[in-house]
């Protein structure tokens, strides 16, 4: 199964970058990086050190519903470039290991499909989650944190 990692969209990026509300109605917080485990989740590349970026709430779902997980991200404070959709893990995962996890077409988590995985295996546990009928994408989250990184479709 071709599989495909994807950053948060371009539009929503820069509606953050430009002082836009988050997803509790509140300006995203802006700092400076120490360069040390700061991952964008547009260019999906860490943020360097002294590069200001954005702490702020975000709901990578299209509206409210039980399942709609909100949680901190990190984005660079200035406009960059996506991370290009490709098969190839995105440098930001960095971790030892990261919740991979299955949602449904009307973005209610597939029970069953969520797992801590090893970096390295991410790509085929997506594979095999993504062969199933009844997952339409899946989000990386920090094992830790559960804090959203990106998204996974089929390519």
């Amino acid at each position: 199964m071709p599989i495909r990692f994807l950053p948060m969209p371009t539009d929503v990026a820069h509606h953050y970058q430009a002082g836009g509300s988050d997803a509790y109605g509140l300006a995203p917080e802006r700092r400076i990086s120490d360069g040390d485990g700061v991952p964008c989740r547009h260019c999906l590349r860490e943020v360097a050190a002294g590069e200001p970026y954005l702490t702020l709430a975000h709901r990578p779902f299209p509206a409210l519903q039980p399942y709609a997980e909100t949680g901190p991200i990190f984005l660079h404070a200035e406009a960059c470039d996506a991370h290009p959709a490709s098969a190839e893990l995105p440098p930001m995962l960095t971790s030892r290991d990261y919740i991979v996890r299955g949602y449904s077409a009307d973005d209610r988590i597939v029970y069953g499909t969520g797992a801590v995985v090893p970096t390295g295996e991410i790509p085929e546990r997506a594979a095999a989650l993504l062969a199933r009928p009844d997952v339409a994408y899946l989000h990386i989250r920090s094992a830790r944190n559960n804090c959203y990184q990106c998204r996974v479709e089929r390519a």
